[in-house]
C-alpha cells in the first residue's frame, strides 16, 4: 500500500500546533531540584516534527501563534533558518507568553518533562488565523493533539482539517497526548475522536490509543476495527522497545522493529519518529521502509541531548538502518 499526494503541491507538509521553549537539563543523572543549567531549544511536537522533516529535505510550513516576547522571536528565527516557511504564525498582542518545557534527565529511564502552559501564545490561535489558500498548498496537513485541548486553538485545528479535507489534502494526526494541558481524559477522548475520524494517517503509541478510546489496556485490534469505520487509511501505533505496526485499512500489517541505541533521554522519539515516517511515505516508499526510517530516526535523537537540533539527515537514517539490519542478519 501507498498513500497518494498531489504532485502539484508547494508544500510537502504544513504543520499546526504548538511551538514553544524546551530547556533540557544539562546535568544528567540528577533530580531537577538539584539541576542548575539549562540548554535552550524549540520545541513542541508539531513543530519538531516541521523541522525534522525539513532537516530531511522536505519543504514544511506552520500554522501556530507565537507570543510577542524573546523566545517568540527565537523560535521563529530558528524555524526559518532551518527551512520552514514562518509567513503563518501571528504574533499574539494580548500578552500570552511562549510556553516553556523543564525537562529532567535522571537516567535513560528516568526522564520527565515540567511543562508550563497555562494561558500560552500557542492555545490561542484563532480560526480566522488559519488560511484555505495556505492549506490548499500542502500535500499533507500535520495535527498535533495538543493544540486540541484549549479553545480558540481548538476550532482553528478543527477548522484547518475541515480545509484539508475539502482540498484533498491528507491530515496526518499525531496524537501528542499530554495530560496535564486537558480537563480531563474524557474530554481528550471526544476531541481526539472527532478528529481521528477524519485524517487519513493517525499515529500514536498504545497508551495514547487508549486516551483516545477513554479505556485502559486496549488492544490495537479494536482501534483499527472502530477507526477504519471512518476516514482512516493507516494507522501506526508503537509500542516502544517492542517496536511499533501498522495497520492498512486494506487489511495488511506491517511490524517495524525498534533499533537499539544508547539512549540518553526518551523525550523527542515520537516527533522525530513521525517526521521521518511521513518523509518516507512522501517520497514514495513503501509502509515497511517507512517504518525502518521512524525507527531508526526515533534512534538517533534519543541518543542525544536535543530533540529538534538532534533531528537526523537523511544520510544518517540510512546509515544506521544498513548498520542495524547487517547485525540482525548476522544473527
Amino acid at each position: 500500500m501507498k498513500l497518494e499526494f498531489n504532485p502539484k503541491a508547494e508544500f510537502d507538509m504544513i504543520a499546526i500546533g504548538r511551538a514553544c521553549i524546551d530547556l533540557n537539563a544539562v546535568e544528567y543523572n540528577r533530580p531537577m531540584e538539584e539541576t542548575m543549567t539549562f540548554k535552550k531549544y524549540v520545541g513542541g511536537s508539531p513543530a519538531n516534527i516541521a523541522i525534522g522533516a525539513s532537516k530531511l529535505g522536505l519543504k514544511t510550513g506552520f500554522i501556530g501563534k507565537l507570543a510577542d516576547d524573546q523566545h517568540g522571536r527565537f523560535i521563529k528565527n530558528y524555524m526559518a533558518e532551518v527551512g520552514v516557511d514562518t509567513s503563518q504564525m501571528p504574533i499574539d498582542n494580548d500578552g500570552h507568553k511562549t510556553g516553556l518545557a523543564f525537562t529532567e534527565i535522571k537516567s535513560p529511564e528516568e526522564c520527565s518533562i515540567l511543562m508550563y502552559r497555562d494561558e500560552v501564545a500557542d492555545l490561542y490561535l484563532n480560526p480566522s488565523e488559519v488560511s484555505e489558500e495556505y492549506i490548499r498548498k500542502a500535500k499533507v496537513l500535520l495535527v498535533s493533539g495538543t493544540a486540541l485541548a484549549k479553545s480558540p486553538s481548538r476550532e482553528a485545528v478543527l477548522k484547518a482539517v475541515h480545509l484539508a479535507k475539502k482540498n484533498d489534502v491528507q491530515v496526518f494526526f499525531e496524537l501528542d497526548y499530554r495530560g496535564y494541558t486537558w480537563e480531563s481524559q474524557l474530554e481528550t477522548s471526544i476531541y481526539y475522536t472527532l478528529v481521528a475520524q477524519q485524517s487519513d494517517v493517525v499515529i500514536g503509541t498504545r497508551d495514547e490509543f487508549d486516551v483516545l478510546e477513554n479505556r485502559e489496556n486496549g488492544s490495537n485490534e479494536a482501534t483499527i476495527h472502530e477507526l477504519f469505520k471512518h476516514s482512516p487509511k493507516l494507522i501506526v501505533i508503537k509500542h516502544g522497545v517492542e517496536g511499533s505496526y501498522a495497520y492498512a485499512k486494506t487489511g495488511e500489517i506491517f511490524k517495524g522493529k525498534a533499533y537499539l541505541t544508547k539512549v540518553l533521554k526518551t523525550f523527542g522519539a515520537g516527533d522525530s519518529y513521525a517526521s521521518a515516517f511521513l518523509y518516507a511515505l512522501i517520497n514514495g516508499m513503501d509502509i515497511d521502509t517507512a517504518l525502518k526510517y521512524g525507527s531508526a530516526s526515533a534512534a538517533i535523537v534519543v541518543s542525544k541531548h536535543s530533540s529538534s537540533e538532534a533531528m537526523p539527515t537523511v544520510k544518517e537514517i540510512e546509515q544506521l538502518i544498513a548498520e542495524r539490519e547487517a547485525v540482525y542478519q548476522n544473527k
